[in-house]
């Protein structure tokens, strides 16, 4: 047990499982941050949903080109090789299966791998679905990047989601600065717990918990 990882800490954590070869799209807010720390060696091709395929590293300072964004509106740069082509082409990538990861933010995640990103239900908000249900459905493996708890201290990883569904047992890892979990067919397992114990950390969830100790 070590401490909390901050949200650089939980990217590189991320970044680093991610298998070499992959085909990943890396969804708004938190997961941007996992292309900071995706090695050479990896060899990870990344995409975006509004047309880009070869994308880099954020972009900064003298990098930036205002024409070169991924989804979420963030400068980035690209890699040797890169591409660009149409929306419809990049969701035909999305939906054909080409994917081999996409990481996710997420309000809810469910102990059996239903995703709920997209919309609280709440009457005053904005939904914003993107190209979520589409990656959701067609990557080959989703993981989630989300804080573990709520202002109030509920646990977003739930029995069952109360949020809309954005995809149907997609979900396979979820990473939170609290915990790493893999969502199986046996269930939900801690990988790793950072700050706490794995005792501590069942006893503030409704979701049971195995452990990989």
């Amino acid at each position: 047990m070590s401490t909390k990882l901050n949200k650089e800490q939980l990217a590189q954590l991320v970044a680093g499982d991610i298998a070499a070869g992959s085909y990943v799209n890396l969804g708004i807010g938190q997961p941007t941050l996992v292309s900071n720390y995706l090695t050479a060696e990896q060899n990870i091709t990344l995409h975006t949903e509004n047309g880009m395929l070869g994308m880099g590293p954020v972009a900064v300072g003298d990098e930036i080109d205002e024409d070169l964004i991924n989804a979420g509106k963030i400068p980035v740069t690209e890699l040797p090789g890169a591409s660009y082509f149409h929306h419809a082409d990049s969701f035909a990538i999305m939906r054909g299966g080409h994917l081999d990861v996409c990481v996710l933010g997420a309000f809810q995640v469910s102990a059996t791998g239903d995703l709920a990103n997209w919309h609280t239900g709440a009457p005053d908000a904005i939904p914003a679905v993107g190209g979520a249900m589409d990656l959701a459905t067609g990557a080959k493996e989703v993981y989630v990047m989300m804080s573990l708890f709520t202002k109030d201290g509920k646990s977003k990883l739930v029995p069952e989601c109360s949020y809309p569904l954005t995809g149907v047992g997609c979900v396979t890892r979820v990473y939170t600065n609290e915990a790493v979990f893999l969502i199986g067919p046996d269930g939900v397992r801690v990988r790793e717990t950072y700050g706490m114990s794995f005792e501590e950390l069942a006893a503030r969830m409704d979701t049971p918990l195995l452990s990989s100790v």
